[in-house]
C-alpha cells in the first residue's frame, strides 16, 4: 500500500526537509518605542502644531518684552519694581501650552478617530507599552523642542530690553531654571493632553477638559471668596506649574520645585488612571 504524498512532498520533493517558520519578533518597548517614534514624524499635523505652539512660545515672549520696554516710563512705581525680565520673556507659554497640550491629545485621540487604534493593540497585547511609548516619545520630543524655544524666547527679549537696562542674564540667581522650566511646564501640558486622550477618547471632549482644566478652572477658582481660593488656586496644574517660570517665588504660590512636582503629580496620576483603563476597556 502506497504512503500518501503530503502536500509539502509534493512542493519540495519526498525526503526533503521542511522550510523553518518565521519567527515573530517579540514586542519589546523598544521596538513599540521605534513605532510610535515612525507615527509621530511621518504626521503633518505634528510638525504643523508642534511648529506653531513654539513660534508662540518664542514669539509672545519677545512682543511682551518689547511693548513693556516701550511703555516703561508710564508704569507705576510698583509695576517697575516687581517686573522680571525672565518671566516676561517666558509668557509665550501661557499660549504655547494650547498647541503642545492639543497635540498630545492627538496622539492618542488620532488614532481612535481613524480606527487605527486596533491594529496597534492586536500588535501589542500587552496594552500598557503603547501608552508608555507614546508618553516617552511625545515627552522627549516635545522637551527638546519647547526647550530650546524657551531659550530662544529668553534670548530674544533680553535682546529687546538692553537698550532699556532692563535685561537679566542667563547666569543670574534664578534665570536657567527658569528658562528651563519653560520647556520642562511645556513638557508636562503635553503629558497631560496625552493623559486625557487615553482617558476620553475623543478629540473634541478631550480638549474642551484640557482648556477648561488650564485656562478655565483658575478663573472659575477665583471667583471664589479669598479664604477659600487662596489655598486652591496655587495647586492647580497651571498656576503649579508656573511658579517654576518665576525667578523669584510670588506671594501666595508655591516654591518653584514644589509646584513643578505638583504639576507633574497631575501628569502621572492621569496616566495611572489611563493605564487601569486601557487595560479594563481593551483587554
Amino acid at each position: 500500500m502506497s504512503t500518501p504524498t503530503s502536500t509539502l512532498d509534493r512542493a519540495v520533493g519526498p525526503g526533503a526537509e521542511p522550510a523553518p517558520r518565521a519567527e515573530a519578533h517579540p514586542v519589546t518597548l523598544r521596538r513599540v518605542l521605534a513605532s510610535e517614534w515612525i507615527k509621530l514624524r511621518t504626521l503633518r499635523s505634528t510638525r504643523i502644531t508642534l511648529a506653531v505652539g513654539l513660534v508662540l512660545m518664542a514669539g509672545i515672549g519677545v512682543v511682551v518684552a518689547a511693548v513693556i520696554a516701550s511703555r516703561w516710563n508710564s508704569l507705576g512705581a510698583d509695576e517697575q519694581a516687581s517686573f522680571d525680565p525672565t518671566y516676561s520673556a517666558m509668557q509665550g507659554h501661557v499660549f504655547g501650552q494650547l498647541a503642545i497640550g492639543v497635540l498630545g491629545v492627538l496622539v492618542v485621540t488620532g488614532e481612535y478617530a481613524t480606527g487605527m487604534i486596533r491594529a496597534t493593540l492586536a500588535a501589542v497585547p500587552k496594552r500598557l507599552p503603547v501608552l508608555w511609548a507614546k508618553s516617552i516619545v511625545f515627552g522627549a520630543v516635545t522637551l527638546a523642542s519647547s526647550t530650546i524655544a524657551s531659550f530662544v524666547a529668553f534670548f530674544g527679549a533680553q535682546a529687546v530690553l538692553t537698550p532699556h537696562h532692563l535685561q537679566t542674564t542667563i547666569s543670574a540667581s534664578g534665570v536657567l531654571r527658569a528658562v528651563v522650566g519653560g520647556g520642562l511646564y511645556l513638557t508636562v501640558v503635553g503629558l497631560i493632553g496625552v493623559t486625557l486622550g487615553a482617558l476620553v477618547r475623543n478629540t473634541a471632549a478631550a480638549i474642551t477638559t484640557l482648556f477648561g482644566v488650564l485656562l478655565l478652572l483658575p478663573v472659575l477658582i477665583d471667583l471664589l471668596p479669598s479664604s477659600v481660593s487662596d489655598h486652591i488656586t496655587k495647586f492647580l496644574p497651571s498656576n503649579a506649574g508656573d511658579a517654576l517660570l518665576h525667578v523669584h517665588q510670588q506671594s501666595g504660590t508655591l516654591a518653584p520645585w514644589t509646584g513643578f512636582a505638583v504639576m507633574c503629580a497631575y501628569a502621572v496620576a492621569g496616566l495611572a488612571a489611563a493605564a487601569y483603563l486601557l487595560k479594563r476597556r481593551d483587554a
